[in-house]
């Protein structure tokens, strides 16, 4: 989200910069209506500061995109409260008294999103006070605000199912019944926020222009009632007898629908439409590479042009700042803290590169890494998961090899993908465009502070564990994750560290989200291929139904010919499309596969190995638990005690 004036938001070496002073202009304890809204510049702070409760999953330790089975922090943050609070929860350190990355009331690094709520109704009630601004952009700001309130209702039943509706101000002057309400069932709460958005859209503008990117338009807002939509009829929340069958409210009736309603799918699948044919019609698209390709790899571009092209689209998609594939964004990044999650997986430049700073830790932690499970979850070159291409045998995955050397015709392919001559395994071989350009691998290349470093991973190599240089900060699974790292990023300082907003929802999900909901409505069909084939075409694999087709390739042959197999498919391509963007995590949750999938333990590589065979060893990382109860976040404690009407969630 570039936000130029509410997240006073401006552009350095291709970055942006958030200043967070915005977050004081309204302080919560002297707030006097009759002076806050008396001019524009005042109704402009107010606004600023709903869009303030935004979660903040640019921070390390305050996001929620490490949720799932993809991230694991160095060993030595284990213990720590205030740190990897998502990963504590897949940890299952989940508490009631403190709820980690807690939305209800604001605990252990969430934002309080009820506060928010309020201050989204201060600003509705009092922005006609409002004197030199025009009635039209009363309207687009009080539809702003009306989008972001109801933004923060489904944040908050994403994470506790039923909520409090705030359909009424509470003021001085309100009753303890008007001020102590209890929970709405989840069906009136989506339709409470549904109706919010609709209120909303007709005054939002179609597409913002470029000074006011990040602020809510009707594209956005589209896109994120379509992804509502989504949710309310995925599993999870259509007809969930299996985990909330006797969760009900003081009358008896259940909070959550018992029973499926297929037409769901059906109305979220009109509005991925609508979303799609707007975003479309503004220009947005899946995103290209049209750049100049950096110095280091003009000779790649020219041995190996057509998968080098691949490699740049799926490297700078999520890092090239304000590129067209942006729907929403979240922009408000701490210019001048190093805390963030590209600074947590950036490695430090090793001695013999470039001119930055060596092994300067300041904004290249080296200590946010991807677990080994994504090492496999990757497709093949041949776009089909491991298990299921028969052209790879699962059983020599971790077999030590050497890449063909510079002058070997061989090693044409792996032009600018893999070094000449380097000692590696099979798994990292013969796999798909975004495994290399997502993943940091032994072999590979990472692509940051202005230069392409020959990674090893190996302790004492360039990227690995160093006991007398960096004893602390190592990449624990030995597998890094350079997809979050801006290539021109370096250590040293925040004027040398390129910062970009965070998609919330992007083109390629929207076309996703389509082939699932088509799939789910109508079952299998050209259209569906076709939105997964233009998601596929831009990595560089094959069209779906063209290898799922394949008895020579392929172990389940025509998988893609049915519902549930075709909604697999859907899931694994979203999983890896979205790896590390916080997205998997409420797949498999909306799925009610979390449990099944993220209890088990985190595995990787033997970071203190020295050589191959040392390295390439697996080891247990970290033991995780996700449990049924653990799907919706509980109630912090004093909010049950201070609010009798609260019924706590299951199992807390």
């Amino acid at each position: 989200m570039k936000f130029k004036n509410i997240f006073l938001v401006s552009s350095l070496f291709f970055s942006i910069t958030g200043c967070t002073k915005y977050l004081d202009v309204v302080p919560d304890n002297t707030l006097k209506l009759e002076n806050i809204f008396d001019l524009r510049e005042d109704a402009w702070n107010a606004l600023a500061k709903v869009y303030s409760y935004m979660p903040q999953d640019d921070k390390i330790h305050l996001t929620s995109w490490t949720l799932g089975d993809e991230w694991l922090g160095r060993l030595d943050l284990d213990n720590n409260l205030n740190h990897l609070r998502a990963l504590r929860i897949m940890r299952g350190l989940q508490s009631q008294t403190s709820p980690q990355l807690g939305l209800w009331s604001g605990t252990q690094g969430g934002k309080p999103l009820y506060q928010g709520l309020r201050q989204a109704d201060v600003f509705l009630q009092n922005i006609d006070k409002v004197r030199d601004m025009s009635q039209n952009e009363k309207d687009n700001w009080s539809a702003q605000v009306k989008f972001m309130k109801a933004y923060y209702c489904f944040l908050l039943i994403r994470q506790y199912g039923p909520i409090i509706l705030p359909e009424k101000m509470v003021t001085p002057e309100s009753t303890k019944e008007e001020l102590f309400l209890p929970r709405a069932k989840v069906e009136d709460s989506f339709n409470f926020i549904l109706s919010l958005i609709d209120e909303a859209m007709p005054h939002l503008k179609e597409r913002v222009n470029e000074n006011d990117l990040g602020q809510v338009d009707q594209l956005a807002a589209k896109a994120i009632k379509a992804r509502i939509l989504l949710y309310r009829a995925s599993p999870f929340f259509n007809g969930n007898r299996e985990f909330f069958g006797d969760f009900y409210n003081a009358e008896g009736e259940p909070f959550f629908p018992l029973e499926e309603n297929r037409e769901k799918w059906k109305v979220t699948l009109d509005a991925i439409n609508e979303a799609i044919q707007i975003a479309e019609a503004n220009g947005v698209q899946l995103y290209r590479f049209e750049s100049e390709p950096f110095l280091y790899d003009r000779e790649a571009f020219e041995e190996n042009p057509e998968k080098m092209q691949t490699l740049y689209d799926l490297r700078m998609l999520l890092c090239d700042p304000w590129n067209r594939e942006l729907v929403w964004a979240y922009s408000n990044i701490d210019y001048y803290a190093d805390g963030g999650l590209s600074s947590g997986a950036n490695i430090r430049l090793p001695e013999g590169y470039g001119d930055g700073v060596r092994n300067n830790a300041s904004f290249s932690y080296q200590w946010l890494g991807a677990t080994y499970k994504m090492a496999e979850r990757y497709y093949t070159k041949n776009g089909l998961p491991l298990e299921e291409d028969l052209s790879y045998d699962m059983n020599m995955r971790h077999e030590i090899v050497e890449t063909p050397g510079v002058m070997d015709e061989n090693y044409k392919e792996l032009y600018g993908y893999m070094q000449p001559g380097a000692e590696t395994i099979n798994l990292y071989l013969n796999r798909e465009p975004r495994f290399y350009a997502n993943l940091g691998i032994t072999g590979g290349y990472w692509r940051a502070h202005a230069v392409r470093i020959n990674t090893m991973f190996f302790a004492n190599s360039d990227g690995g564990f160093n006991s007398s240089i960096n004893a602390t900060d190592f990449l624990a699974t030995g597998i890094g994750i350079q997809k979050v790292v801006h290539p021109e990023s370096q250590s040293g300082g925040w004027q040398r560290t390129i910062k970009f907003p965070y998609p919330i929802i992007r083109l390629a999900d929207l076309y996703l989200m389509r082939a699932e909901a088509m799939n789910e409505y109508y079952g299998p069909s050209a259209e569906v291929y076709e939105d997964i084939n233009k998601i596929r075409r831009r990595a560089g694999i094959p069209d779906v139904e063209v290898v799922w087709s394949d008895p020579s390739l392929t172990r389940t042959v025509n998988k893609h010919l049915t519902k549930e197999g075709l909604r697999d498919i859907i899931l694994e391509e979203r999983s890896i499309e979205f790896a590390f963007e916080g997205i998997h995590f409420w797949d498999m949750w909306r799925y009610k596969y979390a449990s099944q999938r993220f209890s088990s333990p985190v595995w990787g590589w033997t970071h203190t190995g020295t050589t191959a065979s040392t390295f390439f060893v697996q080891e247990v990382k970290q033991q995780r638990r996700f449990t049924i109860t653990d799907y919706l976040w509980p109630i912090d404690l004093n909010e049950m005690n201070t609010n009798s009407k609260l019924i706590q969630n299951p199992g807390w």
